[in-house]
């Protein structure tokens, strides 16, 4: 009787999550340090105090940062995932686009099956 190898199943391919995020908050905080320069607010220093002021980023300006996430995702990301009328700080942004982001992963994966 032969023996045949078989082939282990793929498994699946996490979320990236901690590259997603961090592309994210990348161009979000590079985004609202525009916004506050061009205001001439107050701006700190560090990255957890930059993502966390509250500062008004333009959902138009949001939907090119979804664009540079596609290249970490490696699909393309509908604009439909950004909430009109934009948001108030990075954190919000992050927290409202994340789980959107992540959903579009999985229906992707699943549709590759």
């Amino acid at each position: 009787m032969a023996i045949t190898a078989t082939k282990p199943k793929a498994a699946a391919t996490a979320f990236p999550a901690a590259k997603v995020e961090a592309c994210l908050r990348d161009e979000l905080v590079a985004a609202a340090s525009t916004e506050a320069e061009l205001h001439g607010g107050s701006w700190p220093a560090d990255v957890a105090a930059k993502s966390a002021v509250s500062i008004h980023i333009d959902s138009l300006v949001v939907v090119e940062i979804v664009c540079a996430v596609e290249a970490v995702v490696g699909f393309e990301l509908h604009e439909s995932l950004v909430r009109a009328g934009g948001y108030w700080s990075v954190n919000e942004a992050i927290g409202h686009l994340m789980p959107r982001i992540e959903r579009e992963w999985h229906k992707q994966k699943r549709g590759k099956s």
